[in-house]
């Protein structure tokens, strides 16, 4: 575990293990997942109140969804942000739980939470103002794991983007459905994790037992509307590949059809061809026309005529 104290708007102080924190200020307690088994029994002889059993193993599940639920002693925020890979495929969700006290903020989460490293590293390093309360605390951190979620916007893009292309190109030999399909899985996966991600905002929002601020207002507003261009771009992106989908279905029925034209014009210029062909192919004694003279050269003729005729009439038409 991790503690740093923040006061008077200094950048925090990491607490030594064993180290009394100070009567002013408020606490950020930082714990991996893995080591926080017992976290509580740290946590209530400090905020003097008992943390109900069902927050605690929600704080512990590892895969658990962005959600909300408040109590009149605190607020507990579980948060799904990114993994730590920059790739956007496939999509790694980290799962983050905020218990939010007045003068104390406990965050569990996963070992590579990049978010809150990162976040850590910038107020020990005085880059990020430091906050005044544990509230403005759990904005930062929480601003920090959606402004990752805008950063693979571009990549997830470029992606999609070479897929769309490679799909409506006809020189592409074969499309690689699988790997389509697995990318139109993942946009939906990121689209979830948006709506549930607002669902647990606005209900922390509603719900919180603090009394928030007009600016804290403001600022949590600017990440439901952060978090609303990821769940917009997910679903156009969703839009963007059905489409790519049903332009591709409808340029192969067009390229068969313009194939199957072709194959009708041939047949019917070769059609008339044939009758005449398999007329004079007939082995009866009786037939005048095998003892002309120039027959052959007559028949050749008339074949050339009819063809040449028909070939003119469906080009004249535009048939191909």
């Amino acid at each position: 575990m991790n503690l740093y104290y923040f006061e008077n708007g200094h950048a925090p102080r990491k607490l030594a293990e064993g180290e009394a924190p100070p009567a002013g200020g408020f606490l950020w307690a930082d714990l991996v997942r893995e080591d926080a088994q017992a976290w509580p029994c740290w946590a209530e002889p400090i905020v003097r109140t008992a943390i109900d059993q069902q927050h605690v193993d929600d704080s512990l599940n590892a895969a658990h969804p962005s959600f909300f639920d408040g109590t009149p002693d605190y607020d507990m925020l579980i948060f799904q942000g990114l993994g730590p890979r920059q790739q956007p495929f496939p999509l790694e969700s980290r799962s983050t739980a905020f218990f939010i006290f007045k003068r104390v903020l406990v965050t569990i989460r996963a070992p590579d939470s990049v978010s809150v490293v990162n976040t850590c590293s910038r107020l020990l390093d005085s880059r990020l103002k430091p906050p005044p309360s544990p509230l403005l605390l759990a904005h930062q951190i929480l601003d920090a794991m959606i402004d990752r979620f805008l950063a693979i916007k571009e990549p997830m893009a470029n992606v999609l983007t070479e897929m769309q292309d490679d799909l409506l190109d006809p020189s592409t030999p074969m499309t690689d459905w699988r790997r389509l399909l697995e990318a139109r899985k993942e946009v939906r996966r990121l689209e979830a994790l948006a709506e549930s991600q607002i669902e647990a905002l606005d209900a922390w929002r509603r719900g919180s037992q603090f009394d928030w601020s007009k600016a804290l207002e403001v600022r949590v507003h600017d990440l439901v509307e952060h978090v609303n261009r990821v769940l917009n771009y997910a679903s156009g992106q969703e839009r963007d590949l059905e489409a790519a989908v049903q332009l591709h279905f409808a340029s192969v029925a067009h390229r068969t059809n313009k194939i199957m034209q072709v194959l009708t014009v041939l047949s019917a210029i070769f059609f008339p061809l044939t009758l005449i062909v398999g007329i004079y192919g007939m082995n009866f004694d009786n037939m005048p026309e095998l003892h002309w003279h120039y027959g052959y050269y007559y028949a050749l003729g008339l074949l050339a005529a009819i063809g040449g005729s028909l070939y003119w009439y469906f080009k004249a038409h535009k048939f191909f």
